[in-house]
């Protein structure tokens, strides 16, 4: 077990994990610029796209490339400075460092070197357009890009189908079509949502089902996309043949206690507890 202190004094720097804009840059927040601001260094996903916002905020802090091709080489020398006492910010290219993009290695590696992570809240696709998009909220399954590969694709689909909570997704408007498609094959016809653009001029949400969404899309797919898929509808269980006391006593004969076998029997068939209850103990209702 190891326990972080964030704010405590530290002999060594801290991983700052800052969330940028998704696209409307008034969604940067005064700490992030702040962070920004104090920070030795920063690790951008692309150091190019990062400087506009530098520029935009008035930052002149020192940058650093990071992001999925050379994250092994950086890492041994990002984790250096911050061993000899130097604060570095980790951003992408929008949202949450880590979410879809670089950061999750450094930060494991900065953890097992004991060096402070301390994440800033901040702009998020995902959450934005879950809350907007009328499908239920909580719980909800984060699942980012699907495997492009149709096979690798379809079994990770497969393996959602039954999730009984609203799942989301990131697409590009390039493959959105079909991957709609497939997802109606494999989950059914159910209610999606679609958000694009979120945060600027063109922000937009397509709500309906899979198929209706997978038409939509052949002409309207234009932008980066966080596609929301409502949960598996409920499985009614079918009623067990099985005569109560035979169903009670079956659970006992398993080690469970007589009143914990009633009240598990009550709930599998839907009946109130005194009723299986009265079964068991053939007592009239």
């Amino acid at each position: 077990m190891t326990q972080q202190k964030s704010f405590a004094a530290h002999d060594v720097g801290t991983l700052y994990l800052v969330p940028t804009p998704i696209g409307n840059l008034e969604d940067m927040t005064v700490r992030a610029v702040h962070v920004l601001q104090q920070v030795d260094l920063i690790a951008a996903e692309d150091t190019r796209n990062t400087q506009k916002l530098l520029n935009h905020f008035e930052i002149a802090t020192k940058q650093i490339s990071f992001h999925e091709h050379n994250t092994q080489a950086r890492i041994p020398e990002l984790l250096a400075k911050l061993a000899a006492g130097h604060s570095i910010a980790q951003v992408s290219d929008a949202g949450m460092p880590s979410i879809s993009d670089p950061g999750k290695e450094l930060v494991a590696a900065a953890i097992e070197a004991g060096i402070p992570v301390v994440p800033l809240p901040g702009a998020n696709a995902a959450t934005t357009a879950l809350i907007a998009s009328g499908l239920p909220p909580q719980p909800f399954m984060f699942y980012g890009f699907l495997p492009r590969k149709a096979s690798e694709q379809k079994a990770a689909l497969t393996a959602l189908a039954t999730q009984p909570q609203t799942v989301i997704f990131y697409e590009s408007p390039y493959r959105l079509a079909k991957t709609l498609t497939s997802m109606a094959a494999v989950f059914g016809d159910r209610p999606a949502v679609l958000a694009r653009e979120l945060t600027k001029k063109f922000e937009e949400f397509a709500r309906g089902t899979l198929l209706e969404l997978a038409d939509w899309a052949q002409d309207n797919a234009r932008g980066e996309f966080v596609v929301m898929v409502g949960p598996a509808p409920a499985v009614e269980k079918a009623p067990s043949t099985v005569p109560l006391p035979e169903q009670v006593q079956a659970r006992i004969d398993a080690g469970a206690r007589p009143n914990d076998a009633i009240k598990a029997v009550a709930k599998d068939n839907g009946l109130k507890k005194q009723d299986v209850y009265n079964a068991y103990h053939e007592l009239e209702g």
